[in-house]
């Protein structure tokens, strides 16, 4: 089972580096496995340490997805020399145990050292779980097909109009101008 969570990492000099990313869980490891090139992987090769925020906060994952807001506040963490989300719900620190090296995506197995409750769950509702969705598909328009997306959008747009608050609403049109962006400009990263 994948987990959708927002991974915090910090470069050598501290500088914080936010992303959205699927985790996975064996046993007591936490499995990252981030395509070749990030920052994220970088920040973890060079510290050795990662931080999984938990949040219902789904701006975060649009923002970063389409390059709208990559700057959320942050504050230092408790056990490992990184940084987590101030407002996630949860986060655990993670520690790289063990790198199974690949060309387009390594294979990160880190332990948990450490965590936290800061806020209890509330709970999704489908608006949030739609801009997930279509975060991710903003993650792969330069794979997919455009009736695809557009199909996709479409049935996410019903959970949009049925359960979105302001912030949803927010993260949903900023989905919506980076498909646009992407079919004005296909070649121009996100």
């Amino acid at each position: 089972m994948i987990f959708e969570t927002i991974v915090t990492t910090a470069a050598r000099d501290g500088r914080p580096h936010i992303a959205p990313m699927g985790v996975r869980f064996e046993d007591d490891l936490a499995i990252l496995a981030p395509f070749r090139p990030s920052t994220t992987l970088d920040n973890i090769l060079a510290t050795r340490g990662a931080v999984i925020n938990f949040t219902t906060d789904v701006r975060i994952f649009a923002g970063c997805v389409t390059g709208t807001k990559r700057d959320w506040p942050t504050v230092p963490t408790s056990r490992i020399e990184s940084v987590r989300l101030d407002g996630s719900l949860a986060h655990m620190e993670l520690r790289l145990d063990e790198v199974r090296d690949d060309e387009q995506r390594p294979v990160l197995r880190m332990k948990c050292v450490h965590r936290e409750t800061h806020a209890p769950f509330p709970g999704f509702n489908r608006a949030q779980s739609a801009v997930v969705e279509g975060a991710i598909l903003v993650s792969r328009l330069f794979m997919l097909p455009p009736e695809k997306v557009d199909n996709e959008i479409a049935y996410l747009q019903i959970a949009i109009d049925k359960t979105a608050g302001d912030a949803e609403r927010t993260a949903w049109n900023w989905i919506k101008e980076a498909i646009a962006r992407h079919r004005s400009d296909p070649v121009k990263p996100q």
